[in-house]
């Protein structure tokens, strides 16, 4: 099966293109202010008008209110909100039977017991995406953990790797989890924040090297 890819973070439309044309099934636009990729809802609704059909749209929130939530599902009409803080299952479930959208929780993996603690996301969330543990930021830190956690947990939901991927460690990254969606952000900038097109080409690339020799 072939290894799905979300490029998050991205902020102009030139970055969306080239992710869309390397492969990418998904593409991240972050609305959180203290983020270096926050781009507001105006220009999340452009960019997300750009990527049009031709790959799922994640908007990424961190412990949004009520209000911001609602606004920023409005205006942006994404395919799929992912959540980054420290939002419940039950909040979760609200706002997927209010918008009818896919749901996705990212959680910062430090041990065993968070991987056990992640069943309570079940029937809350479409898809969990395992980070490194939060810092000052939430996540796009290339930081990792401890890939091995994975290795023999049962997961109960659709899932995904995130946290300090690059193109040269995602092979290692993949044979190690055969996780089925991974997800990159620092991993494709040159700087905080600036995406590099050749970057998310070689990404993406990598991933389909690994697909192939599985194959």
């Amino acid at each position: 099966m072939q290894t799905q890819i979300k490029i998050c973070g991205l902020s102009t439309e030139t970055t969306i293109d080239a992710a869309v044309e390397a492969g990418a099934s998904h593409i991240g636009l972050v609305h959180f202010a203290k983020s270096p990729r926050h781009v507001s809802l105006e220009r999340a609704a452009q960019l997300r008008k750009h990527a049009s059909d031709r790959a799922k749209v994640v908007l990424l929130l961190v412990n949004a209110d009520p209000a911001l939530t609602g606004k920023a599902i409005d205006k942006v009409r994404p395919d799929i909100v992912q959540f980054h803080g420290s939002e419940t299952p039950e909040w979760l479930k609200l706002v997927a039977d209010n918008s009818g959208l896919e749901i996705w929780k990212a959680l910062g993996v430090r041990d065993r017991p968070t991987l056990a603690k992640s069943d309570r996301y079940v029937g809350a969330a479409d898809r969990l995406l395992f980070d490194a543990p939060a810092t000052a930021l939430p996540g796009g830190t290339g930081t990792s953990f401890d890939w091995s956690l994975l290795a023999d947990h049962a997961h109960q939901l659709p899932w995904g790797l995130a946290g300090g991927l690059d193109p040269g460690n995602v092979a290692e990254a993949l044979a190690a989890t055969h996780a089925p969606l991974v997800d990159i952000s620092s991993g494709v900038e040159s700087t905080p924040g600036v995406k590099q097109v050749d970057r998310i080409a070689a990404f993406c690339q990598a991933v389909r090297d690994y697909d192939a020799a599985c194959r």
